[in-house]
């Protein structure tokens, strides 16, 4: 089996085991169980609590002491035994816990995927930055896979998401120890410092005003995106209470309606290498920032009928949106920083995005949301809330501009590879 394959294999099955419930856990918690809207937030707050530190932490682990392919390995099995245990749980309270358990196991595992996958590349000769993006779209099209099996298999509000998931987690876990090798690259490198003995040099990098403004900045994006994971696919089903709406494709098919964003991010992947070496991060990352204005803003106003076309267009912009910064911010890391210090550099990129980021975007949209737009038939004021959203997004947008500095070098991307 060639090694492309193989590292296909590993990311449609990483992201196999996220999309079988991310879209439609918001149905099984309100539609199924009627837990409390005030504490849904909770339940995404466990994608942040595990991003703060968790992948900081195998990182480091795999950059000193452990091959990255078996803590990779090992972290899917636990994960796949409490995903299996979500559909035991009582209550919203040992939901929570649950939850919190499985995502201290599975969020560190995408800054591991992509670890062990340049590690890979690069042994092997290859341009990271030209091979990697057709190697990661399979991950999105393993979301995609999961989305439309537990939408068509009618369990997009049943506990049967979460066995699917489970699953996939045992047989990633499992074919995980058949990886290309990824040993420590500080293991036996003496330590002069105490930083140095734990590993915890990667946080030097904050030292650096235009890797602090980066990571900071990507804090803020992965805000904007957990906006989308917590609250797009109810979006779509609330219209379900307007009855013009009711019988609406988009209400009975929103998972599907909503995989339009994970099929345009194949599309953006295959053109990251070509934006990232023709305009270089900083532009990149401004496209991202304002397609997550358009993305928040068409949403505002679309609907399932006359402005349809709204709500396609915003899922198809999301593709930008999310791989322009995700993927090439994955990528401006991994050409910043040492070998010996690149699986902790990749958690810190995680731990600022779906750590700190995902912290914020739970908790400030949950308050500013029930304040503010709750309408007194209990609905929510979907527009206001994504045009908030929206301003939201172009402020940071202007700010990113005029505060990150970082001039394009091409030769740096196409040096990637060695």
């Amino acid at each position: 089996m060639s090694l492309k394959l193989r590292l296909i294999i590993m990311n449609f099955l990483q992201f196999f085991i996220w999309g079988a419930w991310l879209i439609t856990v918001a149905n099984y918690w309100f539609g199924t169980k009627g837990w409390s809207p005030d504490e849904f937030g909770m339940v995404f707050m466990t994608l942040g609590i595990s991003s703060l530190f968790m992948p900081t932490l195998l990182g480091i682990l795999a950059d000193r002491w452990i091959n990255a392919e078996k803590i990779y390995g090992v972290s899917h099995i636990l994960g796949g035994l409490a995903v299996f245990g979500l559909s035991l749980a009582n209550n919203s309270s040992e939901f929570f816990w649950i939850m919190l358990i499985a995502m201290l196991f599975y969020m560190p595992t995408i800054a591991l995927t992509n670890t062990i996958a340049y590690n890979a590349l690069k042994n092997s000769g290859l341009d990271v930055v030209k091979s990697f993006p057709a190697i990661r779209v399979w991950g999105t099209i393993g979301f995609i896979a999961a989305m439309w099996v537990t939408n068509l298999t009618g369990n997009k509000a049943t506990e049967f998401q979460f066995y699917i998931s489970a699953i996939a987690a045992f047989v990633l876990g499992i074919y995980s120890f058949t990886l290309p090798k990824c040993p420590p690259m500080s293991k036996g490198i003496k330590s002069s410092s105490f930083v140095k003995m734990m590993g915890l040099d990667a946080f030097k990098l904050f030292a650096n005003y235009k890797m602090l403004i980066f990571f900071l900045f990507s804090m803020f994006l992965g805000a904007a995106l957990q906006l989308t994971n917590m609250y797009g696919d109810v979006f779509l089903s609330d219209f379900e209470k307007i009855p013009q709406y009711a019988d609406s494709f988009v209400i009975e098919y929103s998972t599907i309606v909503m995989s339009i964003s994970q099929i345009s991010e194949t599309l953006f992947i295959l053109a990251i290498p070509f934006f990232l070496k023709r305009f270089g991060i900083k532009k990149v990352m401004l496209l991202s920032m304002f397609a997550w204005v358009l993305r928040f803003g068409l949403f505002s106003f679309g609907n399932p009928e006359e402005f349809l076309w709204m709500i396609i267009l915003s899922n198809i912009i999301y593709g930008m949106a999310f791989d322009f910064f995700n993927i090439s911010g994955s990528l401006f890391v991994e050409t910043q920083v040492e070998a010996n210090i690149r699986a902790s550099s990749q958690g810190l990129f995680m731990m600022m995005t779906n750590g700190f980021g995902a912290i914020i975007g739970s908790v400030v949209s949950g308050i500013i949301i029930e304040k503010y737009f709750i309408l007194p038939s209990g609905l929510k004021d979907w527009s206001g809330i994504w045009i908030t959203f929206a301003a939201y997004a172009l402020v940071i947008t202007v700010l990113f501009a005029i505060l990150f500095k970082h001039k394009h070098n091409p030769k740096e991307v196409q040096s990637f590879s060695h």
